[in-house]
């Protein structure tokens, strides 16, 4: 931190205790401090808080997820964010003290915000965190954050309040921020709950750089609330964008053209992982070949394309080459399809090139043995099958009579691939393709004109981690 840091920090401090007309944290400082004085109380200050609320900082872990949390209730209510625990029932949570107890995800914030909470099971007279009061965060002040970055329980760090976003109303920090402190505790000098961590900025890199942002008080109370009150939903409210009336979408041409376009802080925002995106819609027909690409030198493209029934076709991160996403996709209606143009990472900003386009003439018959190429990660947002195993959905439109081929490829786990037709029959499953090999193949000529389910599944309930799904048909 530097010198100019440390004064900010210094000031900021001291100007509160004036305010307040108190002495720190009843540490019986007088309110006229000379520098080494007031280097002591800076001090004795980070100390205090840290003593007063790490006993009530917890880890979460499940389905391959870490965070962390802040208990806000002695029987064991959890704060946390709806993105370490998305698509989980239970999950393990690891005190301060080392013990390690089963907690139960009861409740998600039903507008979007990235909240969510979890129960101890039989907890009682455990610490707890005390909340700040509603519009008591200034600029300058100091900020304190705990929580479980790259999975170092209990790791604190401080910094001051950067500015508060004045649309989106999130608190902006430079108290360093890492993976692993989603959900974990922003505090104030006085050891009281000022916000929830739940993104950083970062260009490319996955640490910190100083821009960390936080959900306010202002907006748990709320959430709080309706848990105690019994009316936050348990399931998390479906992120597919392309069901949010209030988005401002583009047109997108699939004439080639190259649409140059720009994520930044004022774009939209996935509530799941906080990651900005922009909207565009295109209509197009059944059976039309299409393909999408998205560049950029200054963030990680992420694209993700929606049917006109809400359902996911395709989602991409780097099939395009380098960083660049790609998608290239069979469409299965008639409609308006809703494309996302997105980062991988939470808070990544910059220009990107977008080009769509149809595939026809020599273009279609080069590549007509494509119906689907898609990337994915099989991990805390997939669902379970009947055995625990995690699966994820993909859907494609077949015709009559036609051979298609299935391929799917891990580097991470052992994959079991399923095809079922509209009825829910299940046409083909395989294991292992070949003796030795843990990828997976399905071989079928299509019985009907209609949408099929491709279920991308692992054969253990322990398989989690990154694939590709081919379909190609003739």
């Amino acid at each position: 931190m530097s010198k100019n840091n440390q004064s900010l920090i210094r000031a900021g401090c001291l100007s509160a205790i004036a305010v307040l007309g108190i002495n720190a944290m009843g540490l019986g400082f007088p309110l006229s401090l000379q520098p080494a004085q007031a280097q002591i109380f800076d001090e004795n200050t980070s100390i205090g808080v840290y003593e007063k609320a790490s006993p009530a900082v917890v880890s979460l872990e499940g389905d391959g997820a870490t965070g962390s949390g802040s208990i806000v209730r002695s029987d064991g209510l959890i704060l946390t964010n709806a993105h370490v625990v998305r698509e989980m029932s239970v999950v393990k949570v690891i005190l301060s003290d080392g013990r390690e107890l089963e907690g139960e995800v009861i409740g998600f914030d039903q507008s979007g915000l990235d909240l969510a909470v979890v129960q101890i099971r039989g907890a009682n007279n455990l610490p707890t965190i005390p909340f700040a009061s509603s519009g008591s965060v200034r600029v300058g002040q100091q900020a304190f954050a705990i929580g479980s970055p790259f999975g170092f329980q209990g790791t604190y760090t401080t910094g001051i309040v950067s500015r508060i976003d004045p649309e989106k109303g999130l608190i902006q920090t430079d108290a360093a921020i890492n993976p692993g402190n989603s959900g974990g505790p922003l505090l104030n000098s006085r050891g009281e709950l000022i916000g929830v961590n739940t993104a950083i900025y970062s260009r490319g890199n996955a640490g910190n750089i100083g821009i960390g942002f936080a959900i306010p008080i202002e907006q748990i109370q709320p959430f709080l609330t309706a848990v105690n009150e019994g009316r936050a939903p348990r399931t998390a409210r479906d992120p597919n964008p392309s069901r949010d009336r209030s988005l401002t979408t583009q047109n997108l041409n699939l004439n080639g053209e190259i649409i140059q376009g720009s994520l930044d802080r004022g774009d939209n925002m996935m509530s799941a992982d906080r990651s900005f995106f922009d909207a565009y819609t295109f209509e197009a027909r059944s059976g039309m070949q299409i393909e999408i690409q998205m560049s950029s030198n200054n963030l990680d493209p992420f694209l993700i394309l929606v049917a006109p029934d809400g359902s996911h076709v395709a989602r991409d991160d780097d099939s395009g080459g380098g960083r660049n996403a790609k998608i290239l996709a069979t469409l299965p209606l008639d409609g308006k399809y809703f494309l996302v143009a997105n980062s991988y990472q939470s808070g990544e900003v910059g220009n990107y090139n977008l080009q769509a386009r149809v595939l026809n003439g020599s273009s279609a018959t080069r590549r007509a043995e494509f119906v689907l190429q898609q990337q994915g990660i099989l991990g805390a947002n997939a669902r379970r099958l009947n055995d625990g195993s995690l699966y994820q959905e993909h859907r494609f439109r077949g015709l009559a009579g036609q051979s298609v081929s299935l391929r799917l490829e891990s580097p991470d786990f052992d994959t079991y691939l399923i095809l079922v037709d509209a009825n829910g029959e299940k046409l083909g499953e395989n294991d292992d393709f070949t003796e030795g090999n843990t990828n997976s193949q399905i071989e079928v000529r299509l019985p009907r004109d209609e949408i099929y389910r491709v279920i991308v599944n692992s054969y253990s309930q322990e398989g989690r981690g990154r694939y590709q799904l081919t379909i190609r048909g003739q």
